[in-house]
Protein backbone atom coordinates (compact mmCIF):
# COMPACT_ATOMS: atom_id res chain seq x y z
CA UNK A 1 0.00 0.00 0.00
CA UNK A 2 1.42 3.36 -1.03
CA UNK A 3 1.57 6.33 1.27
CA UNK A 4 0.88 9.77 -0.26
CA UNK A 5 3.96 11.97 -0.15
CA UNK A 6 3.54 15.69 0.62
CA UNK A 7 4.31 17.69 -2.52
CA UNK A 8 5.73 21.18 -2.73
CA UNK A 9 4.42 23.66 -5.27
CA UNK A 10 5.83 27.17 -5.78
CA UNK A 11 7.23 27.34 -2.27
CA UNK A 12 10.90 28.28 -2.66
CA UNK A 13 12.89 28.47 0.56
CA UNK A 14 15.17 31.23 -0.67
CA UNK A 15 14.58 34.58 -2.29
CA UNK A 16 14.66 35.05 -6.05
CA UNK A 17 17.71 36.59 -7.76
CA UNK A 18 17.90 40.25 -8.82
CA UNK A 19 15.95 41.29 -11.89
CA UNK A 20 17.74 40.67 -15.19
CA UNK A 21 16.99 41.85 -18.72
CA UNK A 22 15.73 38.35 -19.56
CA UNK A 23 13.05 38.66 -16.86
CA UNK A 24 11.53 41.63 -18.71
CA UNK A 25 9.20 41.82 -21.68
CA UNK A 26 9.44 44.64 -24.23
CA UNK A 27 7.47 47.08 -22.10
CA UNK A 28 9.52 46.16 -19.03
CA UNK A 29 12.76 46.78 -20.89
CA UNK A 30 11.59 50.21 -22.01
CA UNK A 31 10.63 51.13 -18.46
CA UNK A 32 13.95 49.88 -17.08
CA UNK A 33 15.94 51.92 -19.60
CA UNK A 34 13.84 54.98 -18.80
CA UNK A 35 14.55 54.57 -15.07
CA UNK A 36 18.27 54.49 -15.88
CA UNK A 37 17.93 57.83 -17.64
CA UNK A 38 18.81 56.37 -21.04
CA UNK A 39 17.10 57.04 -24.37
CA UNK A 40 14.35 54.61 -25.39
CA UNK A 41 16.31 53.08 -28.26
CA UNK A 42 18.74 51.55 -25.75
CA UNK A 43 16.06 48.99 -24.75
CA UNK A 44 16.12 47.42 -28.21
CA UNK A 45 19.91 47.73 -28.36
CA UNK A 46 20.41 45.89 -25.08
CA UNK A 47 17.98 43.17 -26.08
CA UNK A 48 19.87 42.63 -29.35
CA UNK A 49 23.13 42.35 -27.45
CA UNK A 50 21.74 39.66 -25.19
CA UNK A 51 19.47 37.67 -27.50
CA UNK A 52 21.14 38.12 -30.91
CA UNK A 53 24.82 38.50 -29.97
CA UNK A 54 24.48 36.28 -26.88
CA UNK A 55 26.38 38.85 -24.83
CA UNK A 56 25.63 39.07 -21.11
CA UNK A 57 28.52 41.33 -20.02
CA UNK A 58 27.67 45.02 -20.30
CA UNK A 59 31.37 45.92 -20.33
CA UNK A 60 31.68 44.16 -23.69
CA UNK A 61 28.71 45.97 -25.24
CA UNK A 62 30.77 48.39 -27.29
CA UNK A 63 27.76 50.15 -28.80
CA UNK A 64 26.95 51.41 -25.29
CA UNK A 65 28.74 54.54 -24.07
CA UNK A 66 31.56 53.46 -21.76
CA UNK A 67 30.29 55.81 -19.05
CA UNK A 68 26.99 53.92 -18.65
CA UNK A 69 28.15 50.31 -19.02
CA UNK A 70 28.73 49.75 -15.31
CA UNK A 71 25.34 51.21 -14.42
CA UNK A 72 23.58 49.14 -17.08
CA UNK A 73 25.44 46.00 -16.04
CA UNK A 74 24.51 46.41 -12.40
CA UNK A 75 20.85 47.13 -13.15
CA UNK A 76 20.08 44.75 -16.02
CA UNK A 77 22.87 42.20 -16.33
CA UNK A 78 23.67 40.87 -12.84
CA UNK A 79 25.63 37.63 -12.97
CA UNK A 80 22.99 34.98 -12.43
CA UNK A 81 24.86 31.74 -13.06
CA UNK A 82 28.56 31.00 -12.69
CA UNK A 83 29.92 27.70 -14.04
CA UNK A 84 31.43 25.61 -11.24
CA UNK A 85 32.59 22.87 -13.59
CA UNK A 86 32.10 21.40 -17.03
CA UNK A 87 32.39 17.65 -17.45
CA UNK A 88 32.37 16.01 -20.86
CA UNK A 89 32.07 12.53 -22.36
CA UNK A 90 31.03 10.85 -25.62
CA UNK A 91 34.23 12.19 -27.22
CA UNK A 92 33.37 15.66 -26.02
CA UNK A 93 29.95 15.83 -27.68
CA UNK A 94 28.11 15.66 -24.34
CA UNK A 95 28.90 18.37 -21.82
CA UNK A 96 27.30 18.74 -18.43
CA UNK A 97 27.59 22.04 -16.58
CA UNK A 98 27.17 22.56 -12.87
CA UNK A 99 26.07 26.15 -12.24
CA UNK A 100 26.11 28.16 -9.05
CA UNK A 101 23.49 30.87 -8.71
CA UNK A 102 24.32 34.10 -6.87
CA UNK A 103 22.76 32.76 -3.65
CA UNK A 104 24.88 29.60 -3.78
CA UNK A 105 22.13 27.39 -5.22
CA UNK A 106 23.42 24.63 -7.50
CA UNK A 107 21.74 23.54 -10.73
CA UNK A 108 22.64 21.68 -13.89
CA UNK A 109 22.28 21.70 -17.65
CA UNK A 110 23.46 19.20 -20.26
CA UNK A 111 24.42 20.03 -23.85
CA UNK A 112 24.31 17.08 -26.26
CA UNK A 113 25.59 17.34 -29.82
CA UNK A 114 24.34 14.92 -32.46
CA UNK A 115 25.16 14.82 -36.19
CA UNK A 116 21.91 16.59 -37.09
CA UNK A 117 21.15 18.72 -34.02
CA UNK A 118 22.36 20.09 -30.69
CA UNK A 119 20.02 19.66 -27.73
CA UNK A 120 20.21 21.39 -24.36
CA UNK A 121 18.55 19.87 -21.31
CA UNK A 122 17.80 22.66 -18.82
CA UNK A 123 16.63 23.00 -15.23
CA UNK A 124 13.56 24.97 -14.17
CA UNK A 125 14.00 24.53 -10.41
CA UNK A 126 16.92 23.92 -8.08
CA UNK A 127 15.95 20.51 -6.79
CA UNK A 128 12.44 19.15 -7.14
CA UNK A 129 9.45 18.68 -4.87
CA UNK A 130 7.88 15.74 -6.73
CA UNK A 131 9.71 13.09 -4.66
CA UNK A 132 9.97 10.37 -7.31
CA UNK A 133 12.08 7.71 -5.55
CA UNK A 134 14.21 6.68 -8.57
CA UNK A 135 15.27 10.26 -9.38
CA UNK A 136 18.32 11.90 -7.79
CA UNK A 137 16.75 15.36 -7.99
CA UNK A 138 13.46 14.17 -6.54
CA UNK A 139 15.22 12.67 -3.58
CA UNK A 140 17.14 15.89 -2.93
CA UNK A 141 13.94 17.92 -2.47
CA UNK A 142 13.15 21.43 -3.67
CA UNK A 143 15.49 24.31 -2.90
CA UNK A 144 13.70 27.00 -4.91
CA UNK A 145 12.20 27.94 -8.26
CA UNK A 146 14.51 29.41 -10.85
CA UNK A 147 13.74 32.85 -12.21
CA UNK A 148 12.80 33.33 -15.85
CA UNK A 149 16.25 34.78 -16.52
CA UNK A 150 18.06 31.91 -14.79
CA UNK A 151 16.24 29.52 -17.11
CA UNK A 152 16.86 31.61 -20.23
CA UNK A 153 20.52 32.19 -19.40
CA UNK A 154 21.22 28.44 -19.47
CA UNK A 155 20.05 28.53 -23.09
CA UNK A 156 21.97 31.69 -24.01
CA UNK A 157 25.18 30.22 -22.56
CA UNK A 158 24.74 26.98 -24.52
CA UNK A 159 23.97 28.86 -27.73
CA UNK A 160 27.16 30.87 -27.24
CA UNK A 161 29.15 27.69 -26.54
CA UNK A 162 27.90 26.13 -29.77
CA UNK A 163 28.58 29.29 -31.76
CA UNK A 164 32.11 29.56 -30.39
CA UNK A 165 33.00 25.91 -31.01
CA UNK A 166 33.40 24.98 -27.35
CA UNK A 167 31.75 21.58 -27.90
CA UNK A 168 33.50 18.88 -29.94
CA UNK A 169 32.64 19.14 -33.63
CA UNK A 170 33.47 22.78 -34.19
CA UNK A 171 31.24 25.80 -34.48
CA UNK A 172 27.53 25.07 -34.63
CA UNK A 173 24.06 26.12 -33.61
CA UNK A 174 21.85 25.17 -30.71
CA UNK A 175 18.67 23.72 -32.19
CA UNK A 176 16.63 22.07 -29.41
CA UNK A 177 15.79 22.75 -25.78
CA UNK A 178 14.18 20.28 -23.39
CA UNK A 179 12.88 21.15 -19.94
CA UNK A 180 13.98 17.81 -18.52
CA UNK A 181 16.71 18.86 -16.11
CA UNK A 182 16.24 19.54 -12.43
CA UNK A 183 12.72 20.38 -11.32
CA UNK A 184 9.09 20.06 -12.39
CA UNK A 185 8.58 22.79 -15.01
CA UNK A 186 4.83 23.11 -14.51
CA UNK A 187 5.34 23.68 -10.77
CA UNK A 188 7.17 26.88 -11.77
CA UNK A 189 4.54 27.61 -14.38
CA UNK A 190 4.60 31.38 -14.86
CA UNK A 191 8.38 31.65 -15.14
CA UNK A 192 8.70 28.60 -17.38
CA UNK A 193 6.10 29.89 -19.85
CA UNK A 194 7.81 33.30 -19.86
CA UNK A 195 11.14 31.56 -20.48
CA UNK A 196 9.66 29.56 -23.37
CA UNK A 197 8.50 32.81 -24.96
CA UNK A 198 11.98 34.36 -24.55
CA UNK A 199 13.66 31.26 -25.96
CA UNK A 200 11.40 31.10 -29.03
CA UNK A 201 10.65 34.74 -29.90
CA UNK A 202 12.82 36.20 -32.67
CA UNK A 203 15.46 38.77 -31.71
CA UNK A 204 15.30 41.28 -30.16
CA UNK A 205 12.46 39.66 -28.18
CA UNK A 206 14.20 36.33 -27.69
CA UNK A 207 16.71 33.72 -28.85
CA UNK A 208 14.73 32.68 -31.90
CA UNK A 209 14.50 28.89 -31.52
CA UNK A 210 11.49 27.18 -33.06
CA UNK A 211 8.66 26.44 -30.62
CA UNK A 212 8.47 22.97 -32.15
CA UNK A 213 12.07 22.43 -31.05
CA UNK A 214 11.21 23.03 -27.38
CA UNK A 215 9.92 20.25 -25.13
CA UNK A 216 8.30 20.84 -21.75
CA UNK A 217 8.25 17.80 -19.51
CA UNK A 218 5.94 17.15 -16.57
CA UNK A 219 5.20 14.32 -14.16
CA UNK A 220 1.52 14.99 -14.74
CA UNK A 221 0.18 18.19 -13.19
CA UNK A 222 -3.11 17.84 -15.04
CA UNK A 223 -4.56 21.36 -14.50
CA UNK A 224 -1.27 22.95 -15.57
CA UNK A 225 -1.16 20.77 -18.71
CA UNK A 226 -4.59 22.11 -19.66
CA UNK A 227 -3.47 25.67 -18.92
CA UNK A 228 -0.39 25.21 -21.10
CA UNK A 229 -2.62 23.94 -23.90
CA UNK A 230 -4.40 27.31 -23.91
CA UNK A 231 -1.20 29.43 -24.11
CA UNK A 232 -1.11 29.43 -27.91
CA UNK A 233 2.28 27.71 -27.95
CA UNK A 234 3.30 24.76 -30.14
CA UNK A 235 5.93 23.23 -27.88
CA UNK A 236 6.07 19.47 -27.40
CA UNK A 237 4.49 18.16 -24.22
CA UNK A 238 6.33 15.25 -22.60
CA UNK A 239 4.56 13.38 -19.80
CA UNK A 240 6.70 11.29 -17.46
CA UNK A 241 4.26 8.44 -16.96
CA UNK A 242 6.62 5.56 -16.02
CA UNK A 243 3.79 3.07 -15.49
CA UNK A 244 0.20 2.76 -16.80
CA UNK A 245 -1.40 1.62 -13.53
CA UNK A 246 -2.30 3.83 -10.58
CA UNK A 247 -1.24 1.32 -7.94
CA UNK A 248 2.45 1.43 -8.91
CA UNK A 249 2.40 5.05 -10.08
CA UNK A 250 1.24 6.23 -6.65
CA UNK A 251 4.67 5.10 -5.45
CA UNK A 252 6.89 5.83 -8.48
CA UNK A 253 5.36 9.25 -9.18
CA UNK A 254 3.72 10.43 -5.93
CA UNK A 255 1.83 13.26 -7.67
CA UNK A 256 -0.38 10.43 -8.97
CA UNK A 257 -2.05 10.51 -5.56
CA UNK A 258 -3.46 13.85 -6.68
CA UNK A 259 -4.03 13.26 -10.41
CA UNK A 260 -4.52 9.69 -11.61
CA UNK A 261 -3.26 8.16 -14.84
CA UNK A 262 -6.70 8.65 -16.40
CA UNK A 263 -6.76 12.34 -15.44
CA UNK A 264 -3.23 12.89 -16.77
CA UNK A 265 -4.01 11.20 -20.09
CA UNK A 266 -7.24 13.17 -20.39
CA UNK A 267 -5.25 16.39 -19.93
CA UNK A 268 -2.70 15.16 -22.49
CA UNK A 269 -5.55 14.53 -24.94
CA UNK A 270 -6.77 18.09 -24.37
CA UNK A 271 -3.24 19.35 -25.10
CA UNK A 272 -3.11 17.35 -28.35
CA UNK A 273 -6.59 18.57 -29.33
CA UNK A 274 -5.76 22.24 -28.69
CA UNK A 275 -2.28 22.33 -30.21
CA UNK A 276 -2.36 19.65 -32.87
CA UNK A 277 0.94 18.35 -31.45
CA UNK A 278 1.81 14.76 -30.75
CA UNK A 279 2.40 14.06 -27.06
CA UNK A 280 5.56 12.31 -25.89
CA UNK A 281 5.29 9.77 -23.08
CA UNK A 282 8.46 9.28 -21.05
CA UNK A 283 8.87 5.84 -19.51
CA UNK A 284 11.98 5.02 -17.45
CA UNK A 285 12.29 1.25 -17.66
CA UNK A 286 13.23 -0.14 -14.24
CA UNK A 287 14.25 -3.76 -13.75
CA UNK A 288 11.50 -5.89 -12.17
CA UNK A 289 9.49 -2.79 -11.24
CA UNK A 290 7.65 -1.49 -14.32
CA UNK A 291 9.07 -3.60 -17.18
CA UNK A 292 6.55 -6.46 -17.20
CA UNK A 293 4.92 -7.47 -20.47
CA UNK A 294 1.42 -6.88 -19.16
CA UNK A 295 2.35 -3.30 -18.30
CA UNK A 296 3.58 -2.79 -21.87
CA UNK A 297 0.23 -4.10 -23.15
CA UNK A 298 -1.73 -1.89 -20.75
CA UNK A 299 0.37 1.16 -21.59
CA UNK A 300 -0.21 0.70 -25.31
CA UNK A 301 -3.95 0.15 -24.87
CA UNK A 302 -4.47 3.19 -22.63
CA UNK A 303 -2.39 5.48 -24.84
CA UNK A 304 -4.09 4.33 -28.04
CA UNK A 305 -7.52 4.84 -26.51
CA UNK A 306 -6.69 8.32 -25.16
CA UNK A 307 -4.53 9.73 -27.95
CA UNK A 308 -4.72 7.46 -30.98
CA UNK A 309 -1.82 8.20 -33.32
CA UNK A 310 -0.94 11.46 -31.55
CA UNK A 311 1.42 9.87 -29.07
CA UNK A 312 4.93 8.48 -28.99
CA UNK A 313 6.57 6.51 -26.18
CA UNK A 314 10.18 7.33 -25.31
CA UNK A 315 11.51 4.35 -23.43
CA UNK A 316 14.39 5.46 -21.20
CA UNK A 317 16.93 2.93 -19.91
CA UNK A 318 17.27 3.97 -16.28
CA UNK A 319 20.46 5.84 -15.46
CA UNK A 320 21.08 4.45 -11.96
CA UNK A 321 22.15 6.81 -9.21
CA UNK A 322 24.90 5.80 -6.76
CA UNK A 323 23.60 3.63 -3.92
CA UNK A 324 20.16 3.28 -5.49
CA UNK A 325 18.25 0.00 -5.47
CA UNK A 326 16.81 0.88 -8.90
CA UNK A 327 18.50 -0.54 -12.00
CA UNK A 328 17.96 -0.61 -15.76
CA UNK A 329 16.08 -3.48 -17.35
CA UNK A 330 18.00 -6.06 -19.43
CA UNK A 331 18.12 -5.41 -23.17
CA UNK A 332 15.93 -8.40 -24.05
CA UNK A 333 13.23 -7.16 -21.66
CA UNK A 334 13.56 -3.69 -23.18
CA UNK A 335 13.12 -5.04 -26.72
CA UNK A 336 10.06 -7.08 -25.73
CA UNK A 337 8.51 -4.06 -24.01
CA UNK A 338 8.93 -1.99 -27.19
CA UNK A 339 7.44 -4.78 -29.32
CA UNK A 340 4.36 -5.08 -27.15
CA UNK A 341 3.68 -1.33 -27.04
CA UNK A 342 3.96 -1.14 -30.83
CA UNK A 343 1.62 -4.11 -31.13
CA UNK A 344 -1.09 -1.95 -29.53
CA UNK A 345 -0.74 0.62 -32.32
CA UNK A 346 1.49 3.11 -30.47
CA UNK A 347 4.92 4.16 -31.72
CA UNK A 348 7.72 3.43 -29.27
CA UNK A 349 11.48 3.87 -29.40
CA UNK A 350 14.36 3.62 -26.93
CA UNK A 351 16.01 6.94 -26.14
CA UNK A 352 19.71 7.27 -26.86
CA UNK A 353 21.42 7.36 -23.47
CA UNK A 354 24.35 9.64 -22.93
CA UNK A 355 26.62 10.76 -20.14
CA UNK A 356 26.38 7.90 -17.66
CA UNK A 357 30.06 8.30 -16.81
CA UNK A 358 29.55 12.00 -15.97
CA UNK A 359 26.60 11.52 -13.62
CA UNK A 360 24.15 12.72 -16.27
CA UNK A 361 21.05 11.66 -14.39
CA UNK A 362 19.40 14.88 -13.27
CA UNK A 363 20.68 16.03 -9.92
CA UNK A 364 23.66 13.71 -9.60
CA UNK A 365 26.34 16.31 -10.20
CA UNK A 366 24.74 18.81 -7.83
CA UNK A 367 24.39 16.12 -5.18
CA UNK A 368 28.08 15.27 -5.45
CA UNK A 369 28.98 18.91 -4.88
Amino acid sequence: MSVPVPLVFNAPRRGMPPTHLADLDEEGRREAVKELGLPAFRADQLARQYYARLEADAEKMTDLPAAVREKVGSALFPTLLTPVKHVACDDGTTRKTLWKANDGTLLESVLMRYPDRATLCISSQAGCGMACPFCATGQAGLTRNLSTAEIVDQVRAAAAAMRDGEVAGGEGRLSNVVFMGMGEPLANYKRVVAAVRRITSPAPEGLGLSQRSVTVSTVGLAPAIRKLADEGLSVTLAVSLHTPDDELRDTLVPVNNRWTVAEVLDAAKYYADQTGRRVSIEYALIRDINDQGWRADLLGKKLHKALGSRVHVNLIPLNPTPGSKWDASPKDVEREFVRRVIAQGVSCTVRDTRGQEIAAACGQLAAEN
